[in-house]
């Protein structure tokens, strides 16, 4: 068959087609542009992210493929954080950022992310209408993770442009980035990590209620966080709190207003909001892909993947493959036994999965309180560039 262009910029606005295409000829197909192995079908994919033999250390190919375009020297081992890491290390690190992130530690957030949202949606109420990326979704993920990190209201400026860069590493291909994608990413970086460093120092003094200061004063069996790696983890709560959780509100906002019984059904029936998240997830998810180093030879799907071998495990093919979902193209609100893999799965499942969950859950009742005629006024919507964090540009709606 045709090697599908992945990363292409004719996947951007509906990579669907393709992933059906190719899982329903080749659900384990082999690319030579990518140096991998492509992984669309759910029963693999879901089972691969469950499993041990295929790592998560991704950083000595990131290394190996920057070198070859001399960018090799602007990545170093801080560059490693827990996503990036197999147990024991990921499970040392995860057990001391879990506690706050656990479904009971979140729901005692939920007055403050209504605050937020109220807040965000008092600027526009009057206007009847809202770009819903720049005054809504964008805003209110920085605004939750940064008030969890204790980083006052007059930084999210700042804060938003380092994850905005940063996140651009996760885009696809590292090494098909343009240079200066790359260099600005890691410039950004350092400038977080300064930025912590100077908190870091009045935070040991004078700890605050926040989880930057529980990152500081964590202990786990009688070992701490090392400096590298507490800033690795500030970095990836940053740019997975942020990005994602835009993108889940605006990608499945679309979604719903492009189908306006499944609306109609939501806003005559609140007890159908978290459902209607749990579609938006697998319907047009964040994350479209993960990658998983084989370290052993095994079968997967009854292909043959030798020991060091890549793997692209497509998480959007995955949740729109019909052997799971039924009529897997149609976005249904009540959906029964929803069983996406959106935020992944086995022991790097999302550690941010009950937050987002919650923020989008909020946005969504928000607005089917506050906006009962909400519709669309752009025919169609442009996605941004980065692939793998799959989003839009922009969402233009009235009300």
């Amino acid at each position: 068959m045709t090697e599908p262009q992945f990363f292409a910029p004719e996947m951007l606005e509906d990579p669907y087609p393709t992933y059906h295409r190719l899982r329903a000829t080749h659900p384990v197909l082999r690319i030579p542009r990518l140096d991998a192995w492509v992984v669309t079908s759910y029963e693999a994919v879901n089972q691969a992210l469950r499993n041990p033999q295929l790592s998560s250390d991704r950083f000595p190919r990131a290394r190996k493929r920057l070198e070859s375009r001399g960018l090799d020297t602007l990545i170093d081992t801080r560059m490693r954080s827990m996503i990036h890491m197999d147990p024991p290390d990921h499970t040392r690190l995860r057990s001391l950022v879990n506690k706050a992130f656990i479904p009971r530690a979140v729901s005692s957030m939920e007055d403050r992310i209504q605050h937020l949202v109220d807040g965000l949606m008092d600027t526009v109420q009057a206007q009847g209408r809202m770009e819903v990326i720049s005054d809504l979704a964008y805003p209110l993920p920085v605004m939750v993770i940064a008030e969890m990190l204790g980083v006052p209201p007059e930084d999210r400026d700042r804060f938003k442009k380092w994850s905005d860069d940063m996140s651009m590493l996760l885009g696809g291909d590292p090494a098909a980035l343009p240079e200066e994608v790359v260099r600005r990413a890691i410039a950004s970086r350092e400038e977080l990590v300064d930025y912590f460093r100077t908190i870091a120092a009045k935070r040991r003094e004078q700890p605050g209620n926040d989880l930057f200061s529980a990152l500081l004063q964590a202990e786990e069996e009688g070992g701490r966080l090392t400096e590298d790696e507490l800033y690795s983890t500030v970095v990836l709560l940053l740019v997975a709190g942020n990005e994602t959780t835009t993108n889940l509100i605006g990608n499945g906002l679309l979604a719903l207003l492009r189908a306006p019984d499944q609306l109609q059904r939501v806003w005559e029936d609140p007890m159908l909001v978290p459902a209607t998240v749990e579609e938006m997830l697998r319907y047009d998810g964040p994350v479209q892909l993960t990658t998983r180093l084989a370290k052993i030879d095994m079968e997967i799907h009854g292909t043959t993947i030798k020991q060091g071998e890549w793997l692209y495990l497509v998480i959007g093919a995955a949740n729109r493959d019909p052997a799971q979902f039924p009529d897997p193209d149609r976005f249904d609100v009540s959906r029964v036994d929803n069983k996406h893999v959106a935020f992944g799965a086995g022991a790097h499942f999302c550690l941010g999965a009950p937050l987002a969950r919650l923020e989008a859950q909020v946005t969504l009742r928000t607005l089917r309180r506050r906006c009962p005629n909400l519709r669309l006024e752009a025919e169609k919507p442009v996605f941004r560039s980065n692939f793998n964090l799959r989003g839009l540009k922009d969402l233009p709606v009235a009300f």
